[in-house]
């Protein structure tokens, strides 16, 4: 039987916003934002409220979360009247469990609620084996009603061990919420040990970044392997998810990183898979521009930066960081040699992308054969009307001369 949840609301209570043609036609083909430029006066809507979302001539479009904050100030949560606030959101929770036991495999990692993608905005969720850790990115998705609808389904759901919060100050900052710690809010669990694709993980809800692995590149480090052979770089290695990877079929692995505690974890997880992998702390940029220089080769390098461009305003930025680390990449791989290179950069789009990589090459004088383009794992879900949920790009390359 359910966990108790306090009284839902119902949805006549739910204020009013009307907004622009402009707002009204991109909920109308099908997007779920709305952007503060397009919303009339919401003065005496609370932060964080859920709201019906109304056009100029007060046609109904949409119940959405209302944020007085962000400049994404309303999030689509359905395009009916909500009567029920708290049986929608327990709803969604199934259903977002249900897709991921269709779609993922071989793993038990994965991302159990992603945003706008499962129809849930502001919310994310992962799955650590027994252990749950969610983040809230909206003052919405941060009220009491929410909170207690979306653990009690988890719980009844999924029954973890515990479940911890992960917390971005930043975001929190920015949405005008109070500070608030990471930490476990249900069980005393803390940490524990996942696998995926058949290699295993430790995992500390004190630890990482967001909620913790990178789970969405869980496919990606699966085809990386099946190609790669004799000497590989993963840079930007993080807990090690390629390089762990890449060690069941390569000779030699080495694993580079700027952040030691990263780097700590992931020998510890290089034990605990019985893999020797070599482990270096440095700044990407400058090691392999340094090895490129000296003549270091290898015959498999995998690129996953963190997002260079957070915003349009980085694009340019973003732009140059990509094409120096590609060219370098490729100056150190011998013909014949596989460089996978990703960007979780949403402004830097999947043409763009390829277009920098193919003009690295063009530098280098190398060839390029393109054997996959990839994209985030399924339990990332990418909505066909907002291309803000696909932000993932993995190109699986052979370099020839």
């Amino acid at each position: 039987m359910p966990s108790p949840v306090s009284k839902s609301i119902e949805a006549s209570a739910f204020p009013k916003i009307k907004i622009s043609a402009r707002g009204a036609t991109r909920i109308k083909d099908g997007h779920v934002w709305v952007y503060r430029s397009d919303v009339a006066a919401a003065d005496s809507v609370a932060p964080g409220s859920v709201v019906q979302v109304l056009d100029e001539r007060g046609k109904f479009l949409g119940t959405a979360f209302y944020s007085s904050a962000s400049q994404i100030a309303i999030r689509l949560i359905s395009r009916e009247a909500i009567k029920d606030l708290n049986g929608l959101l327990r709803d969604r929770i199934r259903s977002a469990i249900a897709y991921r036991e269709r779609f993922v495999r071989d793993t038990d990692a994965y991302r159990v609620v992603f945003s706008e993608a499962d129809f849930l905005p502001g919310l994310i969720v992962d799955r650590y084996n027994d252990l749950l850790s969610f983040q809230v990115l909206t003052q919405a998705t941060d009220g009491e009603l929410v909170r207690k609808a979306v653990l009690a389904e988890l719980t009844d759901q999924m029954h973890p061990a515990a479940i911890a919060e992960k917390v971005e100050p930043k975001i929190r900052e920015l949405e005008q919420l109070p500070a608030r710690s990471s930490g476990l809010v249900q069980g005393d669990k803390g940490n524990t040990i996942f696998s995926m694709n058949g290699v295993r993980f430790h995992y500390d809800v004190k630890e990482g970044q967001k909620t913790g692995a990178f789970l969405d590149q869980r496919e990606n480090y699966a085809a990386a392997a099946h190609y790669a052979r004799g000497e590989a770089l993963d840079a930007f290695c993080y807990h090690g998810g390629f390089a762990l990877h890449l060690a069941k079929q390569c000779s030699k692995v080495t694993g580079l990183d700027s952040s030691r505690p990263a780097l700590e974890v992931a020998d510890r997880n290089a034990v605990l898979n019985g893999r020797e992998i070599e482990w270096i702390e440095g700044n990407a940029f400058d090691v392999l521009r340094d090895y490129a220089k000296s003549g270091q080769r290898y015959d498999a390098v995998v690129l996953d930066p963190p997002a260079f461009a957070k915003s349009k305003r980085d694009l340019d930025t973003a732009v140059r960081g990509y094409k120096e680390l590609n060219l370098r990449a490729l100056k150190m791989l011998r013909p014949g040699g596989i460089l996978v290179t990703c960007s979780c950069s949403y402004h830097v789009g999947a043409v763009e992308f390829l277009a920098v990589v193919a003009e690295a090459a063009r530098d280098a004088r190398r060839e390029l054969r393109i054997l996959e383009s990839r994209m985030q794992a399924k339990d990332h879900p990418i909505l066909a009307n907002v291309p803000e949920t696909g932000y993932l790009k993995c190109l699986i390359l052979f370099v020839s001369d």
